[in-house]
């Protein structure tokens, strides 16, 4: 039913042991998501967003240390064992990996790739799961006879939809899309955006949305987390949080997309680069790059607070909205 909690995430903590260093991806995110909810996630490349991914699924490398939860339908998704997880991943949770050339096997047809997942959860004899992604690829937008041709036969945006189709095959209750239209086109990147609006609203699957992209997040999302450092910084409705940005790296973010209308200025850059995960500075970790960083935000970490209903951010100086 449409507004009831689906997935929770609850003080998700993940660092990689490497033979260097310890990398701190993730450090304490909480996140709820509802039946027939979308929201998005945005930061820069390295911030944390595809790591919050591969633990929604437990998809994380063996070297992962993991401390937190994240339970689907109130139950925990690192105590499912092997075949929970089989059944959960493709058919109640899907996922649209960032580069459709390297998510589909090059040695299989598209069609019995999609095949696959119908038959492992719907158990489909083949000639049914052969048609059923037929029809699905109909659905995205492809001729169906093109179920016997391999990846290499389609151009990336293609690709991209027979991507969605094999993650949309089963319904699934949850959409993850990591930033799916990265590698592509702009004109291919609004045709895929319209297909995704249209299938989530058709099928009434929550979204979530990974992205660098505010433009995107607008266009398909009702809510929106700003992540930095693997933390959520910043989170609200869009419509709150893009017209009264709080967080200076979200003022930030937004300072560097171009505006259509109005006088014509150079955009905004933020200072220095993203905090290194192997060596994260005391405090709050956008201080080295915030000009409005006071002392207390050099020796302790904000958080989330409550500035407007449903608005959240964590920041010491949020009375200074410049």
């Amino acid at each position: 039913m449409a507004g009831e909690k689906l997935l929770e995430i609850k003080d998700l903590e993940v660092c990689f042991k490497t033979e260097q260093a310890m990398v701190y991806a993730l450090n304490g995110i909480n996140l709820t998501i509802n039946s027939g909810e979308s929201l998005g996630l945005v930061g820069e490349s390295g911030a944390g967003k595809t790591t919050t991914a591969l633990g929604i699924l437990n998809l994380l490398s063996q070297n992962a240390i993991v401390k937190g939860d994240v339970l689907f339908h109130d139950k925990s998704i690192f105590s499912m064992n092997k075949k929970e997880l089989t059944n959960i991943r493709g058919s109640k949770i899907s996922m649209i990996f960032q580069n459709p050339l390297t998510a589909l096997n090059p040695v299989f047809t598209v069609g019995e790739q999609i095949a696959m997942v119908l038959r492992a959860h719907k158990h489909m004899n083949r000639k049914e799961a052969l048609k059923g992604a037929g029809e699905l690829l109909e659905l995205v937008g492809i001729p169906s006879y093109r179920i016997h041709d391999y990846p290499n036969q389609f151009s990336g945006g293609m690709r991209q939809r027979v991507g969605i189709a094999a993650s949309l095959a089963c319904n699934p209750e949850l959409l993850i899309a990591d930033e799916p239209t990265t590698a592509l086109d702009v004109t291919v990147q609004a045709q895929i955006l319209e297909l995704m609006k249209e299938l989530q609203q058709k099928y009434s699957t929550s979204l979530l949305m990974i992205t660098h992209n505010l433009g995107i997040i607008s266009e398909l999302c009702e809510k929106v987390v700003v992540m930095y450092a693997g933390k959520f910084i910043e989170y609200g409705p869009v419509n709150k949080v893009f017209a009264n940005p709080i967080h200076p790296y979200t003022k930030g973010l937004l300072g560097a997309l171009p505006k259509l209308t109005g006088e014509k200025k150079r955009l905004a850059a933020i200072p220095g680069r993203i905090a290194d995960p192997q060596n994260l500075p005391s405090g709050c970790e956008f201080n080295p790059r915030c000009q409005h960083c006071i002392a207390k935000c050099k020796s302790e970490k904000p958080t989330l607070i409550e500035v407007e209903e449903g608005h959240y951010c964590a920041c010491f100086n949020m009375e200074r909205r410049v």
